[in-house]
């Protein structure tokens, strides 16, 4: 299965290489009847002219969905992840809360989440692995995120998470992450590792592509990727003699814009009752600017305004646009008189105003819309 594009940001694959007669995967080894099976194939290595990401040109590896630990990790590894996974906790006061490991093997560093002080669930898509899981009385559902609206079977959302070193093997990146994302709590802390390609880079380890990896992440991207599928970076860092990256994330909080739709409605009400007090068809709005047409179409007044002024003369004579009020010069002021003006003209609305009683008389009302309302003046 080749690729024609970033499989994270769908741009254009460039500079690519060829790395000829590699192994077909890291954890393909003949036995003696079955070397004649066995031969190497050449990886194509490519970089995204958009985002920078080197991958590989190449389909995954039929395990790609598993965690396979040759070694679940060494006594120094151990105290390491002991260390980093108590500061985790600590941190983010993460005490008896739901933390899930994606791709989780055989559990190995779940238990050692569990006993520093997490409440701890796993998900693993081989079979064997779960259930050794299971025998050593881990949380543990057979999954992989296969899309953003994966169902892990939990039936509860996380406060936090933890991947390490296995998003590289994921062909579908985006999804998973996203997936991820969808099974989180608000404000949510996930811990994020890869191999280091920074320290690839730097110390020239060109024996460090295997087809089982089908990216190669630096900091950078790294955290390109996490931003785009739902992830605020809170810190990002080479650790493990600098063989691993290792970033800290929160998921994003969304945008609140509900508050648009009841301050449009205070807008709505206040503009109302300003028209009322002088009759429909006595006001006239100052300014035909954007801001100024959204207003007149959001508050439904087309038919209680009895003309536009504006000053830009390619706009006078013509009409405004969806709510078909005629644009007149300020002379209409004197011409055509009105008994109140509203002057919605954005930062140049006090210097219109000034410019509105200088034009007529001083009985006519004149009001200002800032952003919290109707202002007379």
């Amino acid at each position: 299965m080749m690729i024609d594009s970033c499989r994270v940001c769908q741009g254009e694959l460039t500079d690519t290489f060829k790395l000829p007669n590699m192994p077909k995967s890291a954890q393909n080894f003949p036995t003696e009847d079955t070397l004649h099976l066995d031969f190497g194939e050449d990886l194509e290595v490519c970089q995204c002219g958009l985002c920078n990401l080197i991958q590989l040109n190449c389909a995954p590896v039929p395990y790609y969905r598993e965690v396979i630990r040759s070694v679940a990790f060494s006594e120094e590894m151990g105290r390491f992840r002991n260390e980093q996974f108590k500061d985790f906790i600590k941190t983010h006061c993460l005490e008896a809360k739901d933390i899930l490991e994606v791709g989780c093997g055989k559990g190995e560093y779940m238990s050692l989440m569990d006993g520093c002080g997490g409440n701890v669930y796993g998900i693993e898509h081989s079979a064997d692995s779960v259930g050794a899981c299971r025998e050593d009385n881990l949380n543990v559902n057979r999954c992989y995120i296969e899309t953003a609206n994966q169902d892990l079977g939990f039936n509860k959302k996380f406060d936090a998470f933890f991947i390490l070193n296995f998003l590289e093997h994921l062909p579908n990146i985006n999804e998973v992450l996203r997936g991820i994302a969808n099974n989180l709590n608000e404000d949510a802390v996930g811990l994020v590792e890869v191999p280091n390609f920074d320290m690839i880079l730097r110390n020239n380890l060109f024996s460090e592509f295997i087809s089982d990896h089908l990216y190669y992440f630096t900091k950078d991207t790294l955290r390109m990727t996490l931003e785009r599928n739902g992830f605020e970076i809170i810190e990002c860092k080479e650790i493990w003699y600098d063989y691993i990256i290792s970033a800290v994330v929160k998921k994003r909080t969304k945008i609140d814009v509900s508050h648009f739709r009841k301050h449009q409605e205070t807008i709505t009400k206040e503009i109302k009752e300003y028209i009322s007090h002088y009759g429909s068809q006595n006001v006239a709005i100052y300014g035909a600017g954007h801001q100024a047409l959204a207003i007149i179409a959001l508050t439904n007044i087309k038919n209680d305004i009895r003309y536009i002024v504006d000053d830009a003369t390619f706009k006078q004579g013509k009409h405004s646009p969806a709510t078909h009020i005629p644009i007149v010069p300020p002379s209409n002021l004197i011409s055509d008189p009105v008994q109140a003006v509203i002057v919605m003209a954005a930062s140049y609305s006090d210097e219109v105003a000034r410019k509105v009683r200088k034009i007529v008389n001083t009985d006519i009302g004149i009001s200002i819309l800032r952003d919290h309302g109707i202002e007379k003046v």
